[in-house]
């Protein structure tokens, strides 16, 4: 394989200095810079080449003909180096090739029903696949593009109303956002002009659901589970139709599932798979939970700097590092994550499942479970959590029916709700440590669970050493 370099760099005015500062700093292959704005930086004495009055509609002249042009283009070669979002760690390049953008995007188009009617706000940003491979699919629709610089709710809403939005994509924390102007902001035009949601990158809670369809009644709410390294979503599930009756309980998207007399663990269903995807499971369990595989063209080349060894075909099973099941209607069911696998006394949790329970007490506002060394069991499970601001968190012991007469949190009244809902002992956690500031979270809007962990396992060792 040809080693390859980078030789252009394309900017728009507030980059514009980067050049310099790329070639200074180790890229000394970078010949070009195209810029996409004015020349009124002062590093503008770098720019090869502007773009500005480019596309002035005024001083193109239609061509008298067309004569076809041949595009030599490999397929299977990559397209893009996109990187994954570092939930766990530090994010990886991932080499995509031109076909399973092109499958993607066209999967995209047909579950989600894209056309040329559509004008689509880019709310993800593109350095991101979700956010690229959307705005493929709605480029090969002929859509209409709306680009705002960086996602802002106030910002989003004002473009929906004055631009006639009628599809965008979202992660939970943007819908939560978006949610929470629109609570203060009154009527608005956009209920009326946006048709088509997609969600990636975190199931929404049914409350936010609910909440979303009040504010967006006429628009189709989907929700799509994937990774950078399968070119973005595996699956697609409707949340919401308006052209259909819908009820919603939270047992449809998180439950024990009935196999026989066997109970399967709770999951989260993540829906149907895409055209393309062909996806199983493996693993000795008798009640088919195990490892997620996937394979088919949408799989990336490899890892950047790895791909002559992480080499992937449509022919070959690539592990997701999730583990669940299928049920007996072909939907799949998210169980966890393998690498946040919780050993506890020689018992496996996931995190997932028991964030799901807790995360429907109306107290909650937040949760993330972890676990931290403990001597006996192995690992210890231990709760993180943010409690809503018309909530009270209490480290005092209360009567189980404290809850009914006051907006009180604590443990023990927590670790109850979790018995109510029938989860098992040992994934209950053992303690809860309330958060006061935000989780630090992935530019996509998923929570760093790893960063969490080393914050509270650092301040109990501190807190050790000090005894």
């Amino acid at each position: 394989m040809l080693a390859v370099s980078p030789v252009m760099l394309v900017t728009d005015e507030s980059c514009i200095s980067w050049y310099s500062e790329l070639h200074r700093d180790g890229i000394p292959s970078l010949k070009w810079h195209i810029s996409l704005g004015s020349l009124s930086s002062p590093f503008s004495s770098n720019v090869n080449v502007s773009t500005m009055g480019m596309l002035d509609l005024h001083q193109i002249t239609p061509p008298s003909s067309f004569s076809t042009t041949d595009y030599l283009w490999a397929r299977d070669g990559a397209v893009i180096i996109c990187f994954t979002s570092g939930t766990t760690g530090k994010p990886k390049g991932v080499a995509i090739s031109h076909s399973a953008l092109f499958i993607q995007s066209m999967a995209k188009i047909a579950i989600c029903d894209y056309s040329e009617n559509d004008v689509y706000l880019h709310t993800a940003p593109l350095c991101h696949i979700g956010g690229l491979s959307s705005a493929m699919a709605m480029l090969m629709a002929g859509a209409c593009h709306v680009l705002m610089p960086k996602f802002e709710s106030k910002t989003a809403i004002e473009v929906i109303e004055k631009q006639d939005i009628t599809a965008l994509i979202t992660v939970p924390a943007m819908v939560a956002d978006l949610i929470s102007f629109l609570r203060e902001k009154g009527p608005w035009k956009g209920r009326d002009s946006v048709k088509k949601i997609l969600n990636g990158g975190g199931s929404l809670s049914i409350d936010l659901i609910k909440e979303t369809v009040n504010f967006f009644p006429r628009a189709k709410i989907l929700s799509a589970y994937g990774m950078t390294e399968t070119c973005s979503s595996l699956t697609f599930m409707t949340l919401y139709d308006p052209h259909f009756s819908f009820s919603y309980q939270p047992h449809q998207f998180h439950v024990g599932a009935d196999l026989g007399s066997v109970q399967r663990p709770r999951g989260i269903c993540v829906g149907k798979l895409a055209p393309h995807v062909e996806l199983r499971t493996d693993g000795d369990d008798s009640i088919g939970i195990g490892k997620i595989l996937t394979r088919g063209p949408h799989l990336m080349i490899g890892y950047w700097d790895q791909v002559r060894s992480s080499v992937s075909s449509s022919h070959s099973w690539f592990d997701t590092g999730d583990v669940g099941f299928i049920d007996e209607h072909g939907q799949v069911w998210l169980i966890g994550r393998e690498s946040g696998r919780i050993k506890t006394g020689g018992e496996n949790v996931y995190p997932e499942e028991v964030e799901a329970i807790l995360l429907q007490h109306p107290g909650v506002a937040g949760i993330v479970i972890i676990g931290i060394p403990e001597a006996r069991l192995t690992e210890m499970v231990v709760g993180c959590i943010r409690v809503k601001d018309n909530w009270l968190w209490s480290d005092k012991s209360h009567e189980l029916g404290a809850e009914k007469e006051e907006r009180l949190l604590s443990d023990e009244i927590l670790r109850q709700y979790c018995r109510d809902r029938n989860l098992t002992g040992f994934k209950i956690p053992k303690t809860f440590i309330p958060w006061k500031k935000p989780f630090l979270t992935t530019t996509t809007g998923k929570i760093r669970r790893d960063a969490v962990r080393q914050e509270v396992v650092s301040h109990v060792r501190f807190i050790q050493s000090n005894l």
